[in-house]
């Protein structure tokens, strides 16, 4: 088996959590292996986290701050973004992962609109239509609105256009679960 590793300690800086070993089975083509962690490393694979990065909420405050709202009413929400560099992937669109961190988002700050406050909201399923990419530099309208929400059940859908043109470029729908809040 082979093995593929950081090159030099000068080049990585300190071990990190992320730091890694990867075998190969014989089975595998070398230059399909080799191919593969090179892809792996040109994404990041195995670079250590900023430490100003590595914080409790990092994410959500990060994502969060692309947000510019505009409306908010029961049940519905009216947000703007634009697509920056650091949530664009290596093609010049907005990466897919940011659009599901945006859509889950928004989508919560829409169910809240209508879910007490005494509840918790649980995530329980989120799908995204991808129609067409994002380039950088682009702002993106998104309507949210409550189409259903019960006793425990809170369903959101999202719809992403372009400001410019209002072309449609991703659709999602989120499912919460509205749980009480324990009390102790």
């Amino acid at each position: 088996m082979a093995a593929a590793k950081p090159s030099s300690a000068a080049e990585t800086g300190p071990p990190s959590p992320t730091s890694y070993t990867t075998s190969r089975s014989n089975k595998t083509d070398p230059q399909l292996f080799s191919r593969t962690l090179d892809y792996l490393a040109d994404m990041g694979m195995a670079k250590p986290i900023p430490k100003s990065c590595d914080t409790n909420g990092f994410i959500s405050h990060f994502y969060g701050s692309f947000i510019e709202v505009h409306t908010v009413q029961r049940g519905s929400i009216h947000c703007t973004f634009s697509v920056k560099p650091s949530i664009s992937n290596v093609y010049g669109t907005l990466h897919g992962g940011s659009v599901g961190s945006l859509t889950e988002m928004i989508a919560t700050a829409c169910a809240r609109t209508v879910v007490a406050e005494d509840k918790e909201l649980f995530l329980g399923e989120m799908s995204v239509s991808y129609l067409s990419g994002v380039p950088t530099n682009e702002e993106v309208l998104v309507e949210a609105s409550v189409v259903k929400s019960g006793r425990n059940l809170t369903v959101v859908s999202l719809e992403f256009k372009l400001k410019k043109s209002g072309s449609l470029v991703y659709l999602a729908h989120a499912t919460f679960y509205n749980i009480p809040i324990a009390r102790l």
